[in-house]
């Protein structure tokens, strides 16, 4: 690990976002506290983890095939298989993984993340996304910034309200990167049904975690500047590249991938 191997104390006193999602998902790695938050939320929220985890195995999947071999994905969560860098070294064995995260137990089990192929690098850098500079000189040490390089914050977005600069935070990080690079977001919606939305705001909200669902218009301006590849910014169901989409599924998520000219 790049940064902070020192295991902090956990505060099981208080849930936290990435063991929630860990929770919605069915994983272990969350306690009680979470694990309320979570039983409370509406039935769209454990949908939307489940099709935020698989539009990442889709995108990671085509970023690979395009050639490209070098990711950094911020907000990373409990390890749940299969993990963006066995993804994306499936297609291309000498890939190259970044990743990061702020819950200390994401750190004490980042053993998972660092399993790679022989041919390729993972690595775990322990930080908060309201430290960019710190992330990227972290990421420096194991990804070449002169090539192109995947950025990815998924169910990330939606936990950094507006006063915590978010659009700032992603443009920051975009700018270190080179052309020919790619942002991969996505954003739990605000418009798509906004009674349950609000549901699932007031219940986050109770556990002390703010939501900050977006409309598709505010998701929209994380992607200024750049070029959003298709199909386009959809949600999470209907992201496909190459594949025909499956009958869609409802969903609160949108996402996007976009390439940096």
């Amino acid at each position: 690990m790049t940064a902070g191997t020192s295991l902090p104390p956990i505060d099981t006193s208080r849930p936290h976002s990435a063991r929630v999602y860990d929770s919605l998902l069915g994983g272990k790695d969350n306690y009680p506290v979470d694990q309320a938050v979570a039983q409370q939320l509406p039935a769209e929220a454990k949908a939307g983890a489940f099709q935020n985890r698989s539009f990442m195995n889709r995108a990671t999947a085509w970023l690979a095939g395009e050639g490209i071999s070098q990711f950094l994905d911020i907000g990373t969560g409990i390890p749940t298989e299969p993990n963006l860098h066995q993804t994306a070294q499936e297609i291309n064995p000498r890939s190259r993984v970044v990743y990061c995260d702020n819950d200390p137990i994401v750190l004490r089990h980042a053993e998972a993340l660092l399993i790679s192929r022989p041919e390729g690098v993972t690595d775990y850098v322990h930080a908060d996304v309201l430290q960019p500079a710190t992330i990227i000189e972290a990421a420096r040490k194991v990804l070449d910034f002169e090539r192109p390089i995947a950025l990815s914050l998924l169910g990330l977005l939606h936990f950094l309200p507006d006063d915590l600069d978010p659009r700032g935070i992603v443009r920051t990080l975009a700018a270190t990167l080179p052309p020919g690079s790619y942002v991969v977001l996505s954003q739990g919606a605000s418009d798509v049904n906004p009674e349950r939305g609000k549901q699932g705001a007031d219940e986050y909200g109770k556990g002390g975690i703010r939501l900050a669902l977006r409309t598709r218009a505010e998701f929209a301006r994380f992607f200024e500047g750049l070029d959003i590849v298709e199909p386009g910014l959809v949600t999470a169901p209907e992201w496909f590249r190459g594949t025909p989409a499956p009958e869609q599924e409802l969903s609160g998520v949108y996402v996007a991938v976009a390439r940096i000219p």
